[in-house]
C-alpha cells in the first residue's frame, strides 16, 4: 500500500464486464495434457490474485476455456483444484464464482496473513543480497506508485503482488509459500474491487519501510512493515463489507 503525501488519483472503477483472461501462449504440438493443465491453472491463479475474476460475476467453464484459447477439459481440472482450495465455488447450474466474503472469513484471512507473511519475510532476509534486493524492490514499488498515479487497477494489483512475493519467495520455504499464495487467491478479487471504488487516499507507504528494513538488515522492522501493509489493505475490504457492497453478496 503506498502514497506519496499528496492524495493520489483515485483508481478507475472496474467495468461491469469482467476483464478478459489472456489466452495461453502457443505450445509445441504434442505437448502432454498435464502441461496444458498446469498452464491453465497458473493463468487462473494469476487471474484470481490480481482480480480479473471478479466477485458477484459468475463465469462459465466454456467461457473461461474460450478466453484461454483451450478446451474445457484442462479448465475443468484447474477449476476443481481451485475449488478444493476454496478459491472458487462451482454452482449447481455449472457457473463458477468467487466465494462470498463474510466478516468471519475476512477475519480469518487477515489472521492467516498476519501470521504467515511477516514470518516468511523474516525468513527471507538472511538469504537476500540486501543491497540488490532493496534496489529491485524499489523499482517494483516505483511501478506501484506509477500505477496508482495513472489509476491502473490491474497494474497496481500485479506490481503489489510482485513486491510481496519477491520477498516471500526468497525464503525458499515450501511450507509458507503455498499457504500464503492460497490465502492471496481468496482476497485478490475483493481487493481489486475495493481499490477500484475507494481509491487510495489515506494509505500509508509501508512498502518503503519494508525496503529500508531490508537495506538495514532489520528483520523485526521488515516483519512490522509487512504486518502494517497487510492491515491497511484488509481494513479497506472490511470497510466495504460493513458498508454492504453488493458484489460481496453471494451471486447465486
Amino acid at each position: 500500500m503506498t502514497t506519496n503525501g499528496a492524495a493520489p488519483t483515485p483508481l478507475r472503477r472496474p467495468r461491469r464486464q469482467a476483464p478478459a483472461l489472456p489466452a495461453l501462449e502457443a505450445h509445441p504440438e504434442g505437448a502432454v495434457r498435464t502441461g496444458v493443465r498446469d498452464r491453465v491453472t497458473e493463468a487462473l491463479r494469476e487471474a484470481l490474485i490480481i482480480g480479473r475474476i471478479q466477485p458477484g460475476r459468475p463465469v462459465t467453464l466454456r467461457g473461461l476455456a474460450e478466453q484461454l484459447g483451450t478446451s474445457p477439459m484442462p479448465v475443468r481440472e484447474a477449476i476443481r483444484g481451485l475449488a478444493a482450495e476454496r478459491a472458487l465455488d462451482v454452482r449447481e447450474n455449472g457457473r463458477i464464482a468467487v466465494p462470498r466474503m463474510t466478516e468471519q472469513r475476512l477475519s480469518e484471512i487477515l489472521k492467516a496473513r498476519a501470521l504467515l507473511e511477516p514470518v516468511a519475510a523474516a525468513l527471507a532476509l538472511p538469504r537476500l543480497d540486501r543491497k540488490a534486493a532493496a534496489r529491485r524492490l524499489q523499482v517494483i514499488d516505483d511501478a506501484v506508485d506509477a500505477s496508482l498515479k495513472d489509476g491502473d487497477v490491474e497494474a497496481y494489483m500485479r506490481h503489489n503482488h510482485a513486491f510481496h512475493f519477491a520477498i516471500y519467495e526468497a525464503s525458499g520455504s515450501d511450507v509458507f509459500l503455498p499457504l500464503i499464495e492460497s490465502v492471496w487467491l481468496r482476497f485478490g478479487p475483493f481487493m481489486r474491487m475495493v481499490y477500484g471504488r475507494v481509491g487510495t487516499a489515506g494509505l500509508v507507504d509501508h512498502h518503503k519501510a519494508a525496503v529500508a528494513a531490508i537495506a538495514d538488515g532489520n528483520a523485526d522492522a521488515l516483519s512490522e512493515a509487512i504486518r502494517l501493509d497487510i492491515a491497511e489493505g484488509m481494513d479497506l475490504i472490511r470497510d466495504a463489507l460493513v458498508a454492504g457492497a453488493a458484489d460481496f453478496a453471494d451471486p447465486g
